[in-house]
């Protein structure tokens, strides 16, 4: 009898460890709407290294909406410090497109010609992103121009009609260390921008290291190889809140519908 009771007990104490194991190992949950934690669009906040810069007023909710006196990027400032790094023919692009902005021209500003904003400067997103995962698929859906991508979990892999068919999200897939999510990007269409209007080729490859830092707060890890266009990887860090309840509602982006009016 009392052989019986330590044992019933031992496999409690066993199934029980085992519980809180299997709790620890559990695949974390990122679903959800998220906006972004950095101090400016684009800016220096979050980048690798540096820490993110704290949420103002507005904290779990979308920043404001961009106005007609709003800073633009056309490059009259020169490339940050922090800027990606690139080579000297790239460079030229880069400066060939920063005298059209500059004359006043759309023809390199993607987002005013209603096109997708690429990868990864998707995950720079100045307004709300959402979310959804499956156990063998993860979607993120941007409300700025309701850019989407997914991530595919089910251990396939981009094959050569991938790789011959860029787009401007890319062909993602990814797998799980620990809590942690790590993507590998491919197939970017070099009509998309590293940011802002930094050109890449399409050697271009993104890896991605996602998880949470601290409750509802998720932070990506982006590195950015173009054996091309850069000199060295670039490496960016980006940072996101989940939105608190009401504030968790995506409003379509009607960019193409805006774009008419003003012609």
């Amino acid at each position: 009898m009392e052989r019986t009771i330590a044992f019933l007990v031992g496999a409690a104490i066993c199934c029980g460890s085992s519980a809180v194991l299997d709790a620890q190992n559990a695949t974390p949950d990122f679903s959800g709407v998220y906006y972004p934690m950095q101090a400016a669009r684009g800016g220096g906040a979050g980048r690798a290294g540096a820490p993110a810069a704290a949420p103002g007023p507005r904290a779990g909710g979308p920043p404001a909406r961009p106005t007609q006196s709003a800073p633009v990027s056309d490059g009259s400032q020169g490339r940050s410090p922090d800027a990606p790094s690139l080579t000297p023919e790239y460079m030229a692009k880069w400066e060939m497109m920063r005298k059209s902005r500059m004359s006043g021209s759309y023809e390199f500003d993607n987002n005013a010609r209603c096109l997708p904003p690429g990868m990864p400067a998707m995950m720079s997103m100045p307004y709300g992103m959402e979310i959804m995962q499956t156990k063998d698929k993860i979607t993120f859906f941007s409300e700025l121009n309701d850019a989407m991508r997914r991530v595919y979990l089910d251990g396939r892999k981009p094959t050569a009609k991938h790789l011959d068919d860029p787009t401007y999200a890319g062909y993602s897939t990814g797998h799980w260390e620990g809590d942690t999510l790590v993507v590998d990007t491919v197939a970017l269409h070099p009509a998309s921008f590293i940011e802002g209007f930094t050109p890449h080729s399409e050697a271009m490859s993104v890896r991605e290291r996602i998880r949470f830092v601290s409750p509802g707060v998720l932070e990506d890890r982006i590195t950015v190889n173009d054996p091309k266009a850069l000199t060295r990887p670039w490496e960016v860090v980006r940072t996101y809140r989940r939105a608190a309840a009401g504030n968790d509602e995506l409003r379509e982006f009607a960019c193409a519908e805006g774009l008419s009016r003003e012609k």
